[in-house]
């Protein structure tokens, strides 16, 4: 009896000459789970680790405690910020009259009040820099990077509000224990519970 090798093809999708569009994004299949749209490329996102999840369902279910009724808190949703841009931000903050059922894909930029990106390795450079200047140029009102703050398991939250008038962010401020704002509407987490999870 003899071993034989098999052979084992990946077909990944050859992109368009002009680069995808978020149409593409909604339509082509078997695109892993959480794949984004930026620039006409889309990008896979590596396994998610425990500081990434941990934070990211300590934030929904602290923005769901306090959210009224004009607004819904979103997990991983697809943001069409233009034909060639579809980031999928960890958590959102939208406009109620947005959501139209549970088969909805996606939200219009003009629809997001708060675009918050939780770091990971993979994504630094995309949530420190390519997404807030998009999320801004798109005219997304406030924006919150989540960093791990050094080696600890403790998140640091990094608050941006919209300049209107250049389209980019302005740093609000750092929050390390506990986050209180009063925009987009009254929020207050204790960042310390994370630690619970």
């Amino acid at each position: 009896m003899t071993a034989e090798s098999v052979e084992h093809r990946v077909q990944w999708p050859v992109p368009p000459l002009d680069g995808y569009t978020v149409d593409d994004l909604f339509t082509l299949p078997d695109l892993p789970p959480h794949t984004e749209l930026i620039d006409g490329s889309l990008i896979t996102v590596s396994p998610q680790r425990n500081f990434h999840a941990d934070v990211i369902d300590l934030l929904v279910s602290g923005l769901r405690r306090g959210v009224p009724k004009k607004y819904r808190v979103k997990r991983e949703m697809t943001i069409v910020l233009d034909r060639r841009n579809g980031p999928e931000p960890d958590v959102s903050v939208v406009h109620a009259d947005a959501v139209r059922g549970p088969d909805q894909t996606s939200y219009q930029a003009q629809d997001v009040a708060l675009a918050i990106e939780v770091v990971s390795p993979d994504s630094e450079s995309r949530d420190r820099t390519t997404k807030p200047y998009k999320y801004g140029n798109a005219g997304i009102p406030h924006f919150w990077r989540v960093e791990r703050d050094g080696t600890d398991r403790k998140p640091l939250i990094h608050v941006y509000e919209l300049d209107p008038l250049t389209r980019s962010y302005v740093h609000m401020g750092m929050h390390r224990d506990r986050i209180k704002v009063d925009k987009p509407y009254s929020i207050d987490i204790d960042l310390t519970a994370v630690d619970e999870l």
